[in-house]
Order: structure tokens, then C-alpha cells, then sequence
């Protein structure tokens, strides 16, 4: 075949065969497909689209590209969760425990951070000798000591994605939703999971802005997943505010143990239990313990210890603490009526709780405690958001990010927690 002809095809509004999908994709993982041309082509991609067919192959030369995960070792079934990320969004530390303690077996790989949406990794490595890197051998002990693993993907996993993931963000191509959906489920599929939760966010501080483009985008990778046997349902959830208290690594990881202890802010507490109920209904264990009795009887947070055991962490040690903060008082009195998330999550970063680019280091103690919520009452005066960075010069820069995310006024307009759900 022809790349010129994949890219004309595909520009002029035409349908690609499957013949067509599975010889570029792995003519470009292998480097027989030049840069520039697979840039073409994600752009039209990008401008015209590709139909549920050519999503799926396209998804699945992507997982050819590499190896698969193959956990029928295990005794029990398996259920994983991916999220679209967004800001306060720890959720995967009080989950793969939970969903353990409640009999599944949760494989859970996942990513480090970029721009203003913190990494489930970095959070993790906040905790003193915690390791994300462990090979599929000892993902597989991990997972029949304690049930549940949190790691970095292997480099065999989905190459295609990786390569074709680092072209799409410099050639303007990130946003089309089948590049989204297929890099997303290539990865999860290639886990080897046998039932899938999506959390698919909505609001300022996701990707996806508005819930139209939410739904497109959850209804996308649902049907990748069954395409491809995989029993998968989504969720649309609110991230037009931060969710929870902390934004950061080490004091989310603090608020997470603190569901897990039974407390904890309730819309942390809420989407946790309802994302482990979906998982545990996806992997056909739905007369298993309730999620919300296994927060309430410490057997989750015994899972918690096991798993963070395993991986060489100390889950008693003392978190990171940042070594500067900075106490931001609320402008007025009144209700608090917005705490913009993109905004609070662009103050974290400038804080040192994020990376501009993927080989940057994180302050594992820089982030942000938000004392309210939007609904609450404030006074003037009191605390509003407690900020701590390591270097206090980087407090001007988050407060100039931080003014236009605040609003003191009339009751806020907020998305329901849990917007929608497909299957």
C-alpha cells in the first residue's frame, strides 16, 4: 500500500478499509511511514471524521502494535477504571482498593501529569518508597496478594499510541474525538481487563468543555469496548469546580486515606462509591459487598496498606509537606458561587504541583486546600484557599490565576456531580 493514498482517501472524505487502517498504523509504529504523513493524516481525521468501523480498526491496529496483558492466572474477575482527568481528581486511590475489598481484581495503569490535570503517578509517588514501574510479573503478585495494582504502562503496551499520542500534540490534531477514544481504549483493552468504567469529565477543568462533546467522546470509547468485547460503561461527571478539598500530589493523597477511613468530602465520597458499584456491576459481581459498607468496616483501607506494601511504599510514612504557604481570604461576604476548576488547577501548577512537559519534576507538596465549596457561605476575611508551594515567588503567579476563578455572589450553577451514564 500507499500512504498517499491512505491521506487522499481520507481527505476527501472517504471511508478507510480495514486493509488500509492496519497497514499504516503499523507502517508508522515501524517507522516506513514518514512523520509528516501520519501528520496529514490525523489532520484529516481531525477535519472529516471516521465512522464506528474505522474507529474500531484503528483501535485495534494500535493494540497489534504491541503485546496484550493476559490476567486468567487470577481467581477472580477483573474491572478497571480509566478517567479523561481533571483537577482534584484522585479518585483511582480510594477505588482500585475499594473495588478490591468488594472481590474483583483491579489492574489499574495509569499516567503522570501535564499541564494543569495532576497524574494519578505523581500523586502516588508522593509516598516514600512507593514504585509505579513493575513488570508484569510482579503486577500479577501485587494483584493476588491484595487485589488491586496502580503502575506505569509497560513500553510494549500500544506503541502505535504512544508514538502517534506525541504527533497529535504538536501537529494541532489532539482534539478529534477517534483519535481520543482509540488511544484511550487501545491501552485499556491491551490491560487485558474484562469489564471497563469510563469517567468522562465535563467543565472547565476537563478536556471536554462542554457535555455535548462529553457524551460524543463516552459513547465513542463504549462502543470501542463492546466492539471489542469488552463490557464497558460511562459515566459523564461534573468538573466545572474541583473535586474534593486538595489539589495537589501529597495532600490528595491525604484526603484519599481520609475516604478511606470512612470521611472525607462528600462528592469524593459519592463518585467513588458510584464509579465501584458501576465496576463491580460491569464485572458481573453485583451481589458482592456494598462499596459504602467496605469504607465504613476498614476492609478498603486494609487493601489501601496491602497495595502501597507491595509496591515498596510506607503507608504510615509522613507525606511530602511543602516548605512555604500562603492564605488566600475571601474577598467578600456572601455565597461563594464559583471556584472555577480550570482556574484552581492552573494555580496548582504555577504552585509546582504540575509539569509544562513530561520530564519535569514535581513538588510533591505544592497544591491547594479549598476550605469552601461553591454553595457555601463566606465571610471577608476568613480563609478561602490555603496555597503551598516550595519557592513562595511562585505565589503571585497562581493568585493572578486564581482572581478570576473566584465569584462571591447569587447561588452557583453548577453540573450535577453525575451528569449521565452510557452503556
Amino acid at each position: 500500500m500507499d500512504a498517499i493514498d491512505v491521506i487522499v482517501t481520507k481527505r476527501d472524505g472517504g471511508e478507510l478499509s480495514g486493509e488500509q487502517i492496519a497497514w499504516v498504523v503499523d507502517a508508522y509504529t515501524h517507522g516506513n511511514v514518514a512523520e509528516e504523513q501520519m501528520s496529514a493524516l490525523a489532520m484529516a481525521i481531525l477535519l472529516n471524521g471516521m465512522n464506528r468501523r474505522e474507529i474500531s480498526a484503528w483501535t485495534e491496529a494500535m493494540i497489534e502494535s504491541g503485546s496484550r496483558m493476559d490476567w486468567s492466572a487470577l481467581d477472580r474477575m477483573t474491572t478497571d477504571k480509566h478517567s479523561t482527568g481533571g483537577v482534584g481528581d484522585k479518585i483511582t486511590l480510594p477505588l482500585a482498593p475499594l473495588v478490591a475489598a468488594c472481590g474483583a481484581a483491579v489492574p489499574q495503569l495509569s499516567g503522570r501529569g501535564l499541564g494543569h490535570t495532576g497524574g494519578t503517578l505523581d500523586k502516588l509517588e508522593s509516598i516514600p518508597g512507593w514504585r509505579a514501574s513493575l513488570s508484569a510479573a510482579e503486577m500479577l503478585d501485587v494483584l493476588r496478594a491484595t487485589g488491586a495494582v496502580v503502575c506505569a504502562a509497560g513500553a510494549g503496551l500500544a506503541p502505535a499510541d504512544r508514538k502517534l499520542y506525541a504527533l497529535r500534540d504538536v501537529t494541532g490534531t489532539v482534539e478529534s474525538i477517534p483519535l481520543i477514544a482509540s488511544s484511550i481504549m487501545s491501552k485499556k483493552i491491551a490491560e487485558g481487563t474484562s469489564a471497563l468504567v469510563l469517567d468522562v469529565k465535563t467543565g472547565s477543568g476537563a478536556f471536554m468543555k462542554t457535555v455535548e462533546r462529553a457524551r460524543e467522546l463516552a459513547a465513542t470509547m463504549v462502543d470501542i469496548g463492546r466492539d471489542h468485547g469488552v463490557r464497558t460503561v460511562a459515566l459523564l461527571t461534573a468538573m466545572d469546580r474541583p473535586l474534593g478539598r486538595a489539589v495537589g500530589n501529597a495532600v490528595e493523597v491525604t484526603e484519599s486515606v481520609e475516604v478511606l477511613a470512612g470521611g472525607g468530602p462528600a462528592d469524593v465520597v459519592e463518585l467513588t462509591v458510584a464509579l465501584a458499584r458501576e465496576m463491580l456491576a460491569a464485572a458481573d459481581l453485583p451481589g458482592t459487598k456494598d462499596p459504602a459498607d467496605a469504607l465504613r468496616d476498614g476492609s478498603a483501607m486494609d487493601v489501601w496498606r496491602k497495595m502501597i506494601s507491595a509496591q515498596g511504599g510506607d503507608p504510615s510514612a509522613a507525606l511530602p509537606v511543602a516548605r512555604e504557604s500562603h492564605v488566600l481570604t475571601a474577598p467578600a461576604t456572601g455565597v461563594l458561587s464559583t471556584l472555577d476548576a480550570y482556574g484552581v488547577g492552573l494555580a496548582a501548577w504555577r504552585l509546582g504541583a504540575g509539569r509544562a512537559r513530561k520530564e519535569d519534576p514535581v513538588s510533591f507538596g505544592a497544591g491547594i486546600i479549598c476550605h469552601a465549596k461553591p454553595g457555601d457561605h463566606v465571610t471577608a476575611g476568613t480563609p478561602l484557599l490555603t496555597l503551598y508551594a516550595d519557592d513562595p515567588a511562585r505565589f503571585d503567579r497562581a493568585l493572578e490565576a486564581l482572581t478570576p476563578a473566584i465569584k462571591i455572589g447569587g447561588a452557583p450553577d453548577l453540573l450535577p456531580l453525575i451528569i449521565d451514564r452510557l452503556r
